[in-house]
């Protein structure tokens, strides 16, 4: 999930609960099964891809653990490669030395805490090194289908640009988000969210004249067609 820098207006007024849930609704039909772009088959691979994918793509990521993956995928195993073993599937990726190193940490605090296994807990995800509130909200929400908000630099902006849930800082955006999102799509809002703004509502020129719900978000600032 590569991060990035975003401008985005903060005194904006949250919208009422009716766009909100015609905007879901948009998302939903026209994606009924949203899914991360990350691959994995368990909760522990879904951590270590996550893990890596700080300030990284989720492409790159895939390429780095499709070899990883097939030969390591337990903390037994990671742990049995050793840390030149680790680095040298994950090099590509930015900040492999600090990421190989907490993959490492955490691959030993699963064994010696959770016997292995991925927590569905909060408290312990945060508690391995390397996982912050967002990342422990992705396996909450991806692993474990609880209905939380993994705010990254693509929700925070689409969020913020909507009017959905503006806010200054992701917790502001995350908090928000929860309140507003209505309950029947709170489990998927967080990957709609993502993909939309990772493929429409991006960073620099969003897709304003090709976005499914631009008549109902409150940018004041549109791309205009062409």
């Amino acid at each position: 999930m590569m991060t990035h820098q975003t401008t985005v207006p903060h005194t904006m007024q949250p919208m009422n609960a009716e766009k909100r849930h015609r905007i879901f609704a948009r998302l939903r039909d026209a994606n009924p099964d949203p899914r991360t772009e990350l691959v994995y088959r368990t909760p522990f691979e879904l951590l270590i891809a996550v893990m890596l994918s700080a300030q990284a793509t989720d492409r790159s990521v895939n390429q780095a653990t499709a070899g990883l993956f097939a030969c390591a995928d337990t903390p037994e195993a990671i742990l049995a490669l050793g840390e030149d073993g680790l680095k040298s599937h994950i090099r590509t990726i930015g900040l492999f030395n600090t990421k190989a190193r907490h993959i490492l940490q955490t691959c030993a605090l699963l064994i010696e805490r959770h016997d292995g296994a991925v927590p569905r807990d909060r408290a312990a995800l945060e508690a391995l090194p390397g996982v912050g509130r967002k990342t422990a909200n992705v396996i909450l929400n991806t692993a474990f289908g609880e209905p939380t908000m993994a705010v990254d630099t693509h929700i925070f902006r689409v969020a913020n640009r909507t009017g959905l849930a503006p806010g200054k800082t992701p917790a502001a955006v995350e908090q928000g988000l929860l309140d507003r999102v209505p309950d029947e799509f709170l489990q998927d809002a967080h990957h709609w969210l993502i993909l939309h703004g990772r493929y429409v509502c991006t960073a620099r020129k969003p897709r304003c004249p090709e976005c499914l719900i631009a008549d109902l978000c409150d940018y004041p600032d549109k791309t205009p067609s062409n």
